[in-house]
């Protein structure tokens, strides 16, 4: 996206966007504006134009393009007015949608500093959700690592499988339903993939007497049933749509927009418009806070590195957080090169992906030429978005953390790996932060303290990985054969 352009095309370009706003929401169909902004982006590229300093400007709000030039600090700052992390995030979304998120962030700064409110999430993190999680030590992981004389790093696994729920999302699930509670909404809406933030949503929804309907796509409910079940046995209503979860977000949000007045939209990512990105990731920062008090406890100092899997970046950036201003920690993300990523089976959208405007938000976005949003795809089903959050889209740019990608393959080696050697079974979506370990191990000095996030149980997994292992034949015949639509056989296969 350039930094000026011709005064005139600005003009044209505010107005066009305008209309696109207004038709999303006449139409009710958001995916049709992100896939028209997104074009409108791509065009602009092509004009080459500099002449005034950009300001993109929409309907509801006056967001400045911020050059990351005026950020040359590695450091994010804990809030932003805007919801801007240098020229990413903010609050691209459809008048109607104003005054909701102004209220919502509003309500989120005073229960910040309302210490009533803050007492009881800590109780019920203490207490409902079983915090502080374990800062557990992998001894034999942690062997299987050293090289021939013994030496190697040593290996500390965050344990958010053992929350209940069995993930990391009733961290940010539960504090946002006592959100929801404090401002009247009654009624909880939200979108899930691999079905732990719906899981968790229900979850808290049960235990506040909140009613809870969870939007999930028909292909993530046939590759996750034991979470559909959980859900609905903890009384939520769970409505398929076409797709996975790409769709099921945007059907989230358009059931929201349907009933502004007493239902609550509860992401569980740190993607869409501000205020969302940075709740979540404050909601999720629990984990990072534990981590710096743990290693103080065990060490007597910081971890050295801190490595979690990135789908659209809640896990991440509630490790991360904690620790972006010390610098001498090292923070690695590893998204999903599902069959590869020269396949373009895969979801590794800060690796491949281009900047553009997706469900509110600007960061990194898996697009095509045209603008149009190219469908993810991983094993670990909670790792395909096609969007990340915008804060890890800073933090990649300004090179603060970096980001590397690993294989459905490489995944499952790790997650068996960590089954047999530690007895712990992690959910595919952490496996490919365990996955990473491969690479990453034999590159580090003696005593190097590494922290892993298990960000979720994988007990969900296990019948996925069971099937993978009866098809381990077939597949290598596929490739041995090399077919050119090797890929598109494999991907069946798992799906």
């Amino acid at each position: 996206m350039p930094n000026y352009m011709d005064q005139n095309l600005l003009d044209y370009i505010q107005k066009l966007s305008s209309i696109f706003f207004k038709m999303s929401t006449i139409c009710n169909n958001q995916s049709s504006f992100i896939l028209s902004q997104n074009n409108i982006w791509k065009n602009i590229e092509k004009t080459g134009r500099k002449s005034v300093r950009f300001q993109y400007v929409t309907p509801s709000a006056s967001l400045s393009y911020q050059s990351s030039t005026k950020t040359a600090n590695k450091s994010c700052s804990s809030f932003s007015s805007t919801g801007k992390f240098g020229k990413f995030g903010g609050k691209y979304v459809p008048e109607l949608l104003v005054t909701c998120l102004s209220d919502l962030e509003e309500e989120f700064y005073m229960a910040l500093n309302d210490a009533k409110f803050q007492e009881e999430l800590g109780t019920a993190l203490r207490d409902y959700v079983g915090r502080e999680t374990a800062l557990y030590y992998a001894e034999r992981l942690s062997e299987h690592y050293k090289d021939k004389d013994g030496y190697g790093p040593e290996i500390y696994i965050k344990r958010e499988d053992l929350n209940h729920g069995g993930a990391h999302k009733i961290n940010n699930a539960l504090a946002q339903a006592m959100l929801a509670k404090r401002m009247g909404r009654m009624s909880i809406v939200t979108a899930t993939g691999a079905g732990q933030h719906g899981v968790a949503a229900a979850a808290v929804c049960a235990k506040l007497g909140l009613s809870c309907t969870v939007i999930m796509g028909r292909l993530d409910i046939e590759r996750q049933p034991t979470n559909v079940r959980l859900m609905k046995l903890l009384g939520a209503l769970v409505k398929p749509v076409d797709g996975n979860y790409k769709d099921a977000s945007s059907e989230a949000v358009r059931e929201w927009v349907g009933n502004l007045d007493t239902s609550y939209h509860m992401p569980g990512s740190v993607i869409g418009p501000h205020p969302c990105p940075t709740m979540v990731r404050e909601f999720q920062s629990v984990i990072g806070k534990e981590v710096r008090k743990q290693a103080m406890e065990k060490w007597g100092g910081k971890p050295d590195v801190l490595v979690a899997c990135v789908g659209s970046g809640s896990n991440a950036m509630g490790l991360f957080h904690e620790f972006i201003e010390d610098e001498e920690v090292r923070l690695v993300g590893v998204e999903a090169a599902g069959f590869g990523l020269e396949t373009g089976y895969h979801s590794a959208t800060l690796s491949r992906g281009e900047v553009g405007v997706y469900h509110g938000s600007m960061s990194y976005l898996l697009q095509d030429d045209e603008g149009q949003i190219v469908g993810p795809y991983s094993i670990g089903v909670g790792l395909e978005c096609p969007g990340v959050g915008p804060e890890l889209s800073y933090l990649k740019d300004n090179g603060r953390a970096e980001f590397h990608a690993v294989t459905d393959e490489e995944a499952l080696h790790a997650y068996k790996r960590l089954c047999r050697l530690e007895g712990i079974f992690p959910a595919l979506e952490a496996s490919h932060a365990l996955a990473a370990l491969e690479k990453l191990c034999p590159n580090l000095p003696h005593g190097t303290k590494v922290v892993v996030n298990c960000s979720g149980r994988g007990d969900k997994d296990a019948a996925t990985v069971q099937k993978l292992d009866q098809l381990r034949l077939s597949t290598a015949m596929v490739r041995e054969n090399n077919t050119s639509n090797s890929s598109k056989q494999l991907q069946t296969a798992i799906h």
